[in-house]
């Protein structure tokens, strides 16, 4: 063990955050804290690193380890540049290098005892050096600043001039290079690209340390903790495995908490009603007995409804107008800005009933698409159709249409005048608005609130083709399953931009990958994209970097939507084709092995009659392999 939580126990007034809660993480272990947002994650992150004082419990870090913590939010100031401010975390090797050349130069003027005893000095100190990775720590800061999605001409930048999302990356960047051995994390995936993210999964697994992690990015936590720490109505609770894992147990857990709560309501409602009868029977025996029974009830120790039962909050979406097959069709799209070329000659087209995910690095010009299908941004050049009946809706985190004089619940109940009081609270309960903060004015709220409401005005619009700019943002996971579960249910068209790979795998049908300014198509979800990238990305849009290897002969200018999901779809014919063929192929031998095994048997030996059916047999077998091998070589060339 090297981090543990006794008892903490922490209120803010009447609103107890945290009740008794206890969890310990061993070395090397990497886990994750989850919870419903304002459910106390970030209070038990800031106790833990003391910038929060519990009112009851301990935090216990083992002696002589060094704990590191991540913030969501950074404010780095000063005029050091991104590169120097990340080569601040390596200043016990600079300072051990300055020693070392110090060292050689006044080795250069010495001599007898003192030569020595400063070349004993020398090589101890270099040794340590070496150990602790000196020859490489400059390199190691490049790598971690790439990996986080920094251009190399991009070091020279003073932190002072940065976004707040290129801020964190810097932090974290720094973080990760002082190595401590327990790192704190709060959504560290917020501000980096897929390829970013896929980056810090990488270093997290391989880190000799323990992590410990805020995140609402499942994908993420699947792919890097073994253990889950639940935050739910103040208590805490423990699961092995990954996110996964636990979204399982949990729904198992609540399920047979809410049976066993409903069980609990029924006993106690039969229970009083027979008291109620006995007593009025007016009997002294039936008195008596009702008396009993009612002590028994007061000693009862009553379950508490569970939270997280929100069976009623499912959305279902619906457009009013069914459109033609056709959706949309691209033809030829390009845009750029100033120094900024992003794309150029894209083709696609989406067809009814489809979910399409664009994904691709920051920069690309993913949302850029969007807006130019929405009239935002005008294109290049280029041709949209849109087909027959189709009526968008479009989510923008930049271009919402409130009215800030409303309440959330009037700015919903005006515009859908035809919903009920509890659809409404239903509708806005599953975008995080409860009880009284559906009265709150909308010109109070944050930009991430008001995205929420404009989100959930969307899902009731009569819309029949919905795009949607990074749809997740500022949901907690609750909510992000049940907006999950209102797309799958959807029976009209979607187009999204979203970084959250496990909504993207729950939803998507089909994604279009914008990388070295053209679009790459694939026929499946997040899983599939991952399998095909590499393949696919070399076929259909190499770099500029590969110019110089032997193309295909039809580039991805030429490939329209339409070849390329054929294309895909013989590659997955071929693999399934080999696969049976494999199988076949077991099959036979198996069985030919059988065959000789039986004909060695005496009683089968002696039996003409049988001899030759297994003879025929095994013949056929020989005749029909010879064709399978054959198959099997052209299927696996």
């Amino acid at each position: 063990m090297i981090l543990a939580c006794q008892n903490i126990s922490k209120a803010f007034g009447t609103n107890e955050i945290l009740k008794d809660a206890s969890f310990h993480i061993e070395e090397r272990e990497k886990a994750a804290l989850v919870g419903i947002n304002g459910a106390g994650k970030s209070t038990l992150f800031k106790i833990i690193v003391g910038e929060m004082t519990a009112d009851t419990g301990e935090v216990i870090l083992s002696k002589g380890k060094t704990l590191g913590y991540l913030a969501q939010h950074q404010d780095l100031t000063g005029d050091l540049t991104i590169y120097e401010e990340v080569l601040q975390a390596k200043q016990d090797l600079i300072r051990m290098e300055e020693r070392l050349r110090a060292l050689e130069e006044e080795m250069k003027h010495e001599q007898g005892e003192r030569l020595e005893e400063l070349m004993n000095t020398y090589t101890r100190l270099s040794h340590t050096f070496e150990l602790e990775n000196g020859y490489a720590y400059r390199s190691e800061v490049v790598g971690v600043l790439k990996g986080l999605g920094f251009e190399p001409e991009e070091f020279e930048k003073k932190v002072s001039t940065l976004s707040g999302g290129q801020k964190t990356r810097v932090a974290l960047g720094r973080l990760l290079l002082t190595k401590p051995d327990v790192i704190l994390l709060d959504e560290p995936t917020n501000h980096l690209d897929m390829e970013s993210i896929a980056w810090l999964e990488g270093y997290l697994l391989n880190y000799s340390g323990a992590v410990f992690i805020v995140s609402h990015d499942r994908y993420f936590l699947d792919r890097v903790v073994t253990k889950i720490v639940e935050i739910d109505a103040g208590k805490v609770t423990t699961f092995e495995g990954n996110y996964s894992a636990y979204s399982q147990k949990k729904a198992m857990l609540r399920e047979a908490a809410y049976h066993a709560w409903m069980n609990q309501q029924q006993e106690i409602r039969h229970q009083e009603e027979v008291i109620a009868k006995l007593k009025s029977f007016n009997r002294e025996k039936s008195i008596r007995r009702a008396e009993s029974r009612e002590k028994m009830l007061d000693k009862m120790e009553v379950l508490e409804k569970p939270s997280e039962v929100r069976a009623d909050m499912r959305i279902r979406l619906e457009p009013r107008v069914t459109s033609g097959n056709d959706v949309l069709r691209v033809s030829n799209l390009s845009k750029s800005f100033p120094g900024q070329p992003l794309f150029s000659d894209l083709n696609f087209e989406i067809r009814r009933g489809e979910r399409v995910a664009i994904i691709g690095n920051n920069g690309t010009g993913k949302t850029t698409i969007l807006k130019i299908l929405n009239g935002v941004v005008a294109p290049d050049g280029g041709q949209i159709e849109l087909g027959t009946k189709v009526q968008i809706g479009y989510y923008d985190q930049e271009h919402q249409v409130l009215h800030m004089d409303k309440t959330i619940f009037q700015e919903i109940s005006d515009t859908y005048p035809y919903l009920t009081n509890t659809e409404i609270r239903n509708v806005l309960a599953a975008f995080l608005f409860t009880e009284d903060d559906v009265f709150q004015p909308i010109h109070t709220l944050s930009g991430g609130e008001r995205g929420r409401i404009s989100l959930a005005k969307l899902m009731l619009s009569n819309a029949n083709f919905l795009i949607l700019d990074e749809p997740t943002n500022h949901l907690d996971i609750v909510s992000k399953e049940i907006l999950e579960q209102a797309l799958r249910d959807y029976t009209g068209t979607v187009l999204y931009v979203s970084h959250d790979r496990y909504f993207i795998n729950q939803t998507a049908t089909r994604i279009l990958e914008l990388t070295n300014q053209q679009l790459v198509n694939y026929i499946g979800n997040y899983d599939y994209y991952l399998e095909k990238k590499e393949e696919l990305t070399s076929i259909y849009a190499p770099s500029a970097a590969a110019d110089n290897v032997e193309k295909p002969a039809q580039s991805a200018v030429k490939l329209d939507w339409k070849t390329q999901k054929e294309e895909q779809a013989r590659q997955r014919k071929r693999e399934n084709d080999l696969k049976k063929t494999e199988a076949r192929i077991e099959e036979l031998e198996t069985r030919d092995a059988e065959i000789d095994e039986e004909m060695s048997q005496p009683e089968v030996a002696t039996d003409v009659a049988k001899c030759v059916a297994l003879s025929n047999e095994k013949a056929e077998i020989a005749a029909e392999l010879e064709q399978l091998y054959e198959k099997w070589e052209e299927l696996a060339e």
